[in-house]
């Protein structure tokens, strides 16, 4: 169960700092993406990589 969490924890907080990057600006890919400077994916991008950490920390502790 554990491995399973991780598994989401890292994915969810990558993702979530691919969309802060992409909407900030900073990551221009994909060209045709609808999340390039748009500043609410910041946000959301923030909220999944939150998840993300907090699933890391629930992985760490059912150890």
């Amino acid at each position: 169960m554990a491995a399973i969490l991780r598994i989401f924890g890292i994915l969810a907080l990558l993702m979530g700092l691919l969309w802060m990057g992409q909407g900030a600006g900073l990551i221009m890919w994909p060209a045709s993406s609808l999340m390039l400077a748009q500043r609410v994916w910041i946000i959301w991008g923030g909220v999944l990589a939150l998840i993300g950490a907090g699933l890391l920390i629930l992985a760490q502790r059912r150890r």
